[in-house]
């Protein structure tokens, strides 16, 4: 199976929807599309240049953060994630999607890939910061299989982080989300995931974000831990976008 276009996606529960996509289109510049869906639940987050790599979901409960991968053959995809040790949760009729749950629970979805003519391109020059990675936060004793699944789904190689309780897979050239992995104190749970920045200047990206209504949790020597206005965590990393 071969990545194609990797996605970030939202999750709101519908009443707070609103609020969230408004904050979250300013934080990262960019302009919703029009909705779609059968309750018009879904929407792209329209960057001024390059192509999108960020949507959003009103749900009807629970929220969060989960990953579209586009492939070219969904189905031979799901297979391959199960055997994997994926769980298929939910196959839509056409064909087009089919929602999964890692081995340690966390959801994302097999996504038909329909830009093959037109290579797509994530525009990183000249941004103050760039929402590029989704971390997934891992109890301590699903890590190994949770790391573990995702290379071999993937094929990214892995590469050990600056400290012991993080791993990152290195993502070919021209996929625009980041994937690293987070070992939590906690021994047992659910895998679940938070969205990072990277950030030319940590301090400058936190006003601003404060400025579009998020608030700050705590400062770390290498990231800001940030609150959106929907309670949602997320981080200001001091990296490159």
């Amino acid at each position: 199976m071969e990545v194609r276009w990797m996605w970030a996606f939202l999750d709101t529960v519908e009443a707070v929807s609103p609020v969230s996509e408004v904050f979250w289109a300013d934080a990262t510049r960019a302009k919703p599309s029009s909705r779609r869906g059968e309750r018009g639940e879904f929407a792209t987050l329209l960057p001024d240049r390059g192509d999108p790599w960020v949507k959003v979901q009103r749900v009807l409960d629970g929220g969060g953060v989960h990953l579209d991968l586009d492939v070219d053959d969904v189905a031979t995809a799901a297979d391959e994630a199960a055997q994997l040790g994926a769980t298929e949760v939910h196959r839509y009729s056409d064909g087009n999607v089919v929602v999964m749950r890692s081995p340690g629970g966390f959801t994302f979805c097999l996504t038909s890939w329909t830009n093959a003519g037109s290579p797509s391109t994530q525009v990183r020059d000249d941004q103050p910061d760039l929402l590029d990675q989704v971390c997934l936060d891992v109890p301590s004793d699903l890590y190994a299989g949770e790391l573990a699944f995702w290379e071999r789904l993937t094929g990214w190689p892995r590469r050990a982080g600056s400290l012991p309780e993080f791993t990152s897979l290195t993502r070919p050239d021209g996929i625009p989300v980041r994937l690293l992995f987070q070992r939590l104190g906690e021994a047992t749970g659910t895998v679940r995931a938070h969205i990072d920045f990277a950030c030319h200047d940590r301090a400058a990206s936190r006003v601003a974000h404060e400025a579009a209504g998020a608030t700050t949790v705590e400062e770390h020597d290498f990231w800001t831990v940030m609150r959106d206005p929907v309670g949602r965590t997320y981080c200001l990393t001091h990296r490159l976008p």
